[in-house]
């Protein structure tokens, strides 16, 4: 069988997203043993930005079902000496089964290591999408609820790469609700907002964004956020602060929604885009999200090979 590739959620069809939240879960509750799913295969972890989660959940992953590890560090690479991205991939392909990689920059060098048929490659953070993070964070939703049909998240903050793989992954669920309230000029890419558009009118899902935080929904099921200042971006208007100050999570967003969940994918900076008590609360489950990284990475390894 040809290598399964994860580079944007549009690699995956609906069954297939599904039925790996689905393994995820399974794996979470400690209804699959994951020993020896991939003996004898060998996973290159390439991270060239930090990461803790990320990093952990498909390292212990890997090595969970059986597979062997090889890292590389952002300056070991022969791309640090003019090699092609496509020339890397190829050499790759002959040496490893599965390449996780973190670059922080345009998806595009990802497809270049993409053209072969031998090695899966995972993205784990690319400039324009965090696939695996929505796959987590479906993941959690499906544990905490036991269902991901007809919940209702708001998102609030940045319309960044965790936003974006939110809105293409959870409007594939029928009936789900996703309002995303983002600053202006931090929401989501034309192109983002017009995929997911899409998606959301093909299952019967809604999704919605707005650039205040008047008028909230209610009866929301999870509020979601993340850190104001992403890994690998940096922003140059000097007053960017002042126009995300009005998007913190707070517990008054939780007035209208007393049996929400709070979400947030880590690493957190708490009094900034959130307050210590949400974070730190009754409500949050973002450490348990934390943890599905883990159970969702053996899924996405399990699925690529």
């Amino acid at each position: 069988m040809a290598a399964r590739h994860l580079i944007s959620t549009d690699d995956l069809t609906d069954d297939d997203l599904m039925s790996i939240v689905d393994r995820a879960a399974e794996f979470g509750e400690r209804e699959a043993d994951p020993r020896g799913r991939l003996d004898g295969v060998i996973a290159g972890i390439y991270f060239r930005k930090t990461s803790t989660r990320t990093r952990a959940a498909f390292s212990t992953g890997a090595l969970r079902l059986g597979a062997q590890l090889v890292s590389f560090g952002p300056a070991e690479l022969q791309t640090n000496t003019g090699e092609t991205s496509e020339d890397t991939g190829r050499v790759f392909s002959r040496m490893l089964d599965v390449l996780v990689a973190r670059t922080a920059e345009r998806g595009a060098e990802m497809r270049e290591w993409a053209k072969q048929d031998r090695m899966s490659v995972i993205n784990a953070m690319s400039h324009e999408e965090h696939p695996t993070q929505a796959l987590a964070d479906l993941t959690t939703l499906q544990r905490q609820f036991k269902r991901i049909d007809d919940l209702r998240v708001l998102y609030v903050g940045e319309g960044n790469n965790t936003a974006a793989s939110l809105a293409m992954s959870l409007t594939r669920y029928p009936g789900t609700y996703l309002e995303l309230r983002t600053p202006p000029g931090y929401g989501l890419s034309e192109d983002v907002s017009a995929r997911a558009t899409a998606l959301a009118a093909r299952s019967g899902s809604t999704v919605i964004e707005r650039h205040h935080m008047v008028g909230l929904p209610l009866n929301l099921d999870a509020i979601y956020t993340t850190r104001w200042e992403t890994t690998g971006t940096v922003k140059t208007d000097p007053d960017w602060r002042v126009r995300f100050a009005p998007f913190q999570v707070t517990g008054e967003l939780w007035e209208g929604s007393p049996k929400a969940v709070f979400l947030h994918d880590l690493p957190a900076r708490r009094g900034e885009e959130v307050t210590a008590d949400v974070l730190d609360g009754p409500r949050s489950i973002a450490f348990d999200q934390a943890e599905n990284k883990l159970h969702s990475a053996m899924a996405i390894l399990e699925w690529c090979r």
